[in-house]
């Protein structure tokens, strides 16, 4: 029985210093220093190589003796904390990150979506629909459509939901950003940044490059010394240089939008990059009753309510305020236990929209 007893804690006694053998590695393994993520700059002899961190900082650093020969520039590497010294090769760097300034996606807005803007969207269909469908009609008659096209005029007029129909109806690849996400904190990363969408749309191709609020980072040029405005021109640059680097007749094409043409650099408008401008206005009464038809086609309405008297109503709204109205008097609709919306319920949702608007641009008075 004895004998039974020492056999078992002899067991445990070994399964105990394993699980302690276990342990201490693990501990061990906490206390290793993180190493440091880089990019190779370039490389030279004897096992040295200019490497850039995260922060933009660059050194000219040791290599580990078994990578001799085996890194090239733009390779994503480990390195030491201390002594920077490269010890692992992760891969080849394809792509600066992009996923967290761009919206890629495959939209679903369909031309009979948009109403007031009849124009605005055959010179869409002209200029990015067509080239993207029909290059040969172009290569036949001699003549190379413009690589893209800038969209400009008040806010909510529905310049977004443009650039995303001709994406739809293109059947292309939608890459969204904002002007102001281009400018990084860091010397060259906006550039860097500006190169990688295009590598990106090039992949995805055919893609269309929506990009808003140009303004920006494409406002007319100053003499100017302060580090961040120097760091705006230089991805302005690169992104003038992407422009002029890819085919007019390829499968990238570049809509852009602001709300101030009036400061936009002239650079950008010269013939063969954004050399077609599209002024979107905001809807006259014909456009107001078409965007409330297209609002209103699942809502229940009572017989009262008259589309062409309520846009009398709605002189001088936007695309997006419209919309807003419609949902507002949706509202109006619910809180009185009701699934039907009537002409009062518009009438509300309007003087609403109206008061809230009139706010908005008092507020932004008195920032200004």
């Amino acid at each position: 029985m004895h004998e039974e007893e020492e056999i078992d804690y002899r067991e445990e006694n070994i399964l105990l210093k394993v699980k302690m053998a276990e342990m201490k590695n693990e501990l061990m393994r906490y206390k290793i220093p993180p190493l440091l993520v880089a990019e190779v700059i370039d490389t030279y002899p004897e096992n040295k190589a200019l490497v850039r961190l995260k922060n933009g900082n660059e050194f000219y650093v040791n290599v580990d003796a078994y990578l001799d020969g085996k890194l090239k520039a733009s390779d994503e590497i480990l390195v030491e904390q201390k002594s920077l010294t490269v010890i692992q090769k992760l891969g080849k760097k394809k792509h600066f990150d992009v996923s967290k300034y761009v919206i890629v996606e495959r939209p679903n807005i369909r031309w009979n979506q948009i109403g007031g803007l009849k124009d605005e969207i055959e010179e869409l269909k002209e200029v990015i629909e067509l080239p993207l469908k029909k290059p040969e009609l172009f290569k036949k008659i001699g003549i190379e459509p413009p690589k893209g096209i800038l969209l400009y005029g008040p806010p909510g007029t529905g310049k977004t939901l443009l650039a995303k129909a001709a994406a739809t109806s293109g059947n292309a690849t939608f890459i969204e950003i904002v002007g102001s996400e281009l400018v990084q904190k860091f010397i060259g990363q906006g550039a860097k940044l500006v190169k990688s969408i295009f590598e990106m749309a090039r992949e995805k191709s055919p893609t269309i490059i929506f990009i808003d609020e140009i303004d920006s980072i494409a406002a007319t040029r100053m003499d100017v010394g302060t580090s961040g405005e120097r760091e705006v021109q230089r991805t302005f640059m690169q992104l003038l240089a992407e422009i002029d680097g890819f085919e007019p007749l390829g499968n990238v094409k570049i809509i852009a939008a602001t709300n101030r043409i009036d400061i936009i650099d002239t650079a950008i408008t010269r013939p063969g990059r954004f050399d077609r401008l599209v002024y979107v206005p905001t809807p006259d009464h014909a456009g107001i009753v078409e965007i409330l038809k297209i609002h209103t086609k699942k809502m229940k309405l009572s017989a009262e309510v008259n589309l062409d008297k309520l846009a009398k109503k709605m002189k001088d709204m936007s695309g997006a305020e419209i919309r807003a109205v419609c949902v507002e008097a949706g509202y109006f609709a619910i809180r009185d236990d009701r699934f039907i919306v009537t002409a009062k319920d518009f009438s509300k949702a309007v003087a609403k929209i109206a008061v809230e608007e009139t706010e908005k641009k008092k507020d932004l008075t008195y920032m200004g």
